[in-house]
């Protein structure tokens, strides 16, 4: 699709909206806004534009909207799909000015935010009211949380409170057409009509630009404990985690992580002193938590009575608060260290927790019928297992020619599983050819009209999560 090329006269209007000072044009905001954290890919913008509040926005909507210019919303580019890629050139929007937490209600345990504010800022604002946001993506320390909302994230403890969207009570959104609205009510219960705030989180800015949120809190947990269990066989450590569910256990957290992730991980930080057993291939990161501490100790020792018939090595038992940041800041730090190591892809399969020996064995027998090595980590408590492909040796011919058709198989296991291509990440630009895998011709089209019912000139975010 063709959009229209901003001249000097689109500038000027957008810059008698938000201002001239929050126009950028110049070279190094430019090449700034061209990437986020997916790949090494690069698309450059024409201009970006940080509105402050939703009048800004919904008069450049409205103004783009009848030019035909493309619009990205961008919130912090921490994103690994390629959903903050201006890939149709245009107007970049950052969220960044939307940075406030407008109010925690701490009688009926919600807070109002907007896009713009860090993941972990929010995170520790409501902490100090002994309140407890729980989605903690691995970059919760610079994402926003309406990259969040977009990609409906999750992290480590979304095995036992759920992801993003089970915290989204509101929004109010920008639609295509300028338009603000709000999407739901500030209740735990509604079922008035179509449940459009649902629709909008994990759309990744195709259908509106999200400005305020209300989430729902959940009071803050006093204890926890954390373990690290090294397991001889990579396998072993993929079954345990489906049976300590099944023993009545349901952790806070429960990471796996193959032995080159954690390796490579605790380097990344410059942590020298972590020792690996030579025959160890996998780990598993569990933590328990609540407010009865000697429940916790309760739930551990159910933990270690499943471990007993698994061939695991000596678990380490973190002793203090230092030691649990430690181990969890390696795994936090795993996505970086593959990423310094090597180019890579990183796909993001979910499959039911019980098929993920399934899903690593058939990612390892695909990685050697096409030659490339995979490091494999994630959320093993709800089945999401990050697949990071490593070029390595490969030659340039093989990374281009082989991997995407490796992937395509990878992709068609998963959703055998009953799982499919994207738990957490997104489809974005690199996962959209392969959204076939996941939906038929049905539903591709039913998604793309409500895309176009939306959005009817195509954009917001344009080329994004269909094919």
């Amino acid at each position: 699709m063709n959009y229209t090329k901003i001249n000097q006269n689109h500038l000027d209007e957008l810059i008698s909206i938000v201002g001239e000072a929050y126009v950028f044009f110049d070279k190094e905001n430019i090449e700034k806004y061209s990437h986020d954290e997916t790949e090494d890919l690069v698309f450059y913008p024409e201009v970006v534009l940080k509105p402050k509040n939703p009048e800004e926005i919904s008069a450049v909507l409205k103004f783009c909207n009848r030019e035909h210019i493309s619009i990205t919303p961008r919130g912090a580019g921490t994103g690994l799909s390629g959903g903050a890629l201006p890939i149709n050139k245009g107007v970049v929007l950052s969220m960044e000015r939307f940075n406030q937490i407008i109010a925690i209600d701490e009688r009926n345990l919600q807070v109002t935010v907007e896009p713009g504010v860090i993941n972990e800022v929010l995170q520790n604002a409501v902490k100090e009211k002994g309140l407890f946001y729980p989605p903690d993506p691995a970059s919760k320390g610079s994402c926003f949380i309406g990259g969040n909302l977009a990609e409906n994230s999750g992290g480590p403890k979304a095995v036992k409170y759920g992801v993003t969207k089970d915290y989204v009570l509101n929004l109010e959104v920008v639609l295509p057409t300028g338009e603000i609205v709000w999407t739901g009510a500030n209740t735990l219960k509604n079922s008035t009509g179509y449940n459009l705030t649902q629709l909008l989180v994990g759309s990744e800015g195709t259908l509106g630009i999200i400005t305020k949120v209300v989430f729902k809190l959940i009071p803050y947990p006093k204890f926890n404990l954390v373990m690290l269990v090294p397991f001889f066989d990579t396998n072993d450590a993929c079954k345990a985690v489906s049976e300590i569910f099944k023993a009545g256990v349901v952790p806070s957290g429960m990471e796996f992580m193959e032995r080159d992730a954690l390796l490579w991980g605790a380097k990344h930080i410059g942590d020298d002193t972590f020792q690996i057993g030579e025959k160890i291939e996998a780990h598993l990161l569990i933590e328990v938590d609540g407010n009865d501490f000697e429940m916790l100790y309760k739930e551990c020792d159910a933990i270690y009575k499943v471990l007993e018939n698994f061939n695991c090595d000596e678990i380490l038992f973190a002793d203090d608060q230092t030691q649990k940041d430690r181990l969890w800041k390696i795994r936090r730090v795993v996505g970086e260290a593959v990423k310094s190591k090597s180019i890579y892809k990183e796909e993001d399969t979910v499959v039911p927790r019980a098929e993920l020996p399934i899903l690593l064995k058939g990612v390892k027998e695909i990685g050697a019928k096409y030659g490339f090595i995979s490091v494999c980590y994630g959320h093993a408590g709800d089945g999401n297992l990050h697949v990071n492909i490593i070029k390595n040796n490969m030659s340039d011919e093989d990374w281009n020619t082989k991997i995407p058709t490796a992937i395509r198989e990878i992709f068609e296991l998963c959703v055998s599983l009953k799982g499919t291509i994207s738990g957490e990440h997104g489809i974005g630009l690199v996962q959209k050819n392969y959204m076939d895998i996941a939906f038929n011709s049905t539903l591709l089209t039913l998604q793309k009209n409500i895309k176009k019912l939306f959005d009817p000139n195509n954009i917001l975010n344009p080329g994004k999560m269909f094919p």
